[in-house]
């Protein structure tokens, strides 16, 4: 390993890491999940270039013994999707679904069931089986909606922001951050032409006092940057429009992310 390579994976789990020592995962059981994701990874590429992915070739390859290749492939690490996959779904369509849009292209507010649009018809119509009720709940759990008092439902935000100690936050560390790193691995090797965008701003000498005001910037700039994404990714998702065309079956997206940190070297500003 390259020590740019071994600098930047270092980082990497330093970040990482302290998530682990917050929740009281033993050293153990993260190399048992490092070793896991090395096979798992070992057997996709050779199965993509039409090798053989025996255990003997996958141990030479990961340098494990053959007895923890076999172990291991015989476990299975299941992914848990995001819980809120379907309360998105029906955000969406009610941001931009004309159905449910109110005389100013806003999302209108709903009647719960009955009359012609209403949040019961919202939900079966994106949520899948999950009931109006059910869905109700959980928006308000995640301050997405309000009753009002004649029984209507009034949407309040288009973003969920987990809480803390939420576990879609948890479920979000292994969404996002893989996305952003199969990023990165796509342009190491793509061309020139082919790499997808990915940027960043920063500068490194700013006063404390100043941040309050750039994180409500970001806030509300990202935001509206992130709804327009949103519109032209719903008006072509065959999932929110049955009559799009073409083959195929992919996932494309934007994530956007605020940091701050104290600064710990004089690195020139930049963007990259």
């Amino acid at each position: 390993m390259s020590n740019t390579l071994r600098a930047a994976f270092y980082q990497i789990l330093k970040g990482l890491m302290r998530i682990l020592y917050r929740k009281g995962v033993a050293f153990g059981e993260f190399t048992q999940l490092a070793k896991q994701a090395y096979i798992d990874v070992v057997e996709d590429e050779l199965n993509q270039v039409g090798e053989r992915a025996t255990t003997t070739r996958i141990a030479v390859i990961t340098g494990l013994t053959r007895k923890e290749v076999t172990q291991l492939r015989q476990s299975e690490l299941s992914e848990v999707p995001p819980r809120f996959n379907r309360v998105l779904r029906v955000v969406n369509a009610w941001l931009n679904d004309a159905a449910f849009l109110d005389s100013e292209g806003q999302a209108a507010v709903l009647a719960f069931r009955g009359a012609e649009p209403s949040f019961e018809q919202l939900v079966q119509r994106y949520s899948g089986d999950m009931s109006s009720f059910a869905m109700l709940d959980e928006m308000r759990r995640m301050n997405l909606v309000e009753s009002l008092e004649d029984g209507s439902v009034r949407l309040l935000s288009a973003v969920y922001i987990p809480d803390a100690e939420d576990e879609a936050q948890l479920q979000l560390l292994g969404t996002d951050v893989s996305l952003l790193v199969m990023t990165i691995n796509h342009n190491l090797t793509a061309s020139a032409d082919e790499r997808y965008y990915q940027r960043k701003v920063s500068y490194n000498n700013l006063p404390l006092e100043v941040l309050p005001e750039f994180r409500a910037f970001v806030r509300k700039d990202a935001h509206q940057l992130l709804l327009r994404f949103n519109q032209w990714l719903y008006e072509h998702d065959r999932d929110s429009n049955p009559t799009v065309q073409g083959t195929g079956r992919m996932q494309a997206g934007v994530g956007i992310y605020y940091f701050e940190q104290p600064a710990a070297t004089k690195e020139a500003n930049h963007e990259n």
